[in-house]
């Protein structure tokens, strides 16, 4: 008799599987499930809690009104995501020049490995 384990998820893994999921119509929910390792039950079941929490959150900001700040509190601002995307380019930043270095000391190795004399094709083939 095999005995079941209860698995806990942080809630920040189930909100990017349940945003997966939303994300991508032309996925199954049970591939998404395999590719993150839950079973396809939990993340339904995930699914349909969010969305449930999502109508109920949209019922309660209707009533609090139009730029009110609502418990839920789950939508970044727009300060948070101007931040996000400065760190973001600033990344990318630092990947294009490493990036970068790595093609010089790829060039700078193929060079010293051919040697004073490279060997071209032409060469090879007429023997000189």
């Amino acid at each position: 008799m095999s005995l079941m384990v209860m698995k806990n998820y942080p809630p920040e893994f189930k909100a990017d599987a349940v945003a997966l999921v939303l994300s991508r119509p032309d996925r199954t929910i049970t591939s998404i499930a395999r590719d993150l390792g839950v079973s396809r039950e939990t993340l339904r079941v995930w699914v349909r809690a969010a969305q449930a929490q999502g109508e109920s959150g949209q019922r309660a900001a209707s009533r609090v009104g139009p730029g009110k700040d609502t418990s839920a509190g789950h939508l970044p601002s727009d300060d948070v995501l101007e931040e996000e995307n400065k760190q973001l380019k600033a990344r990318i930043r630092e990947l294009e020049q490493e990036r970068d270095i790595l093609r010089k000391a790829a060039k700078l190795f193929a060079n010293e490995t051919n040697g004073p004399f490279p060997l071209s094709v032409d060469t090879l083939e007429t023997g000189s």
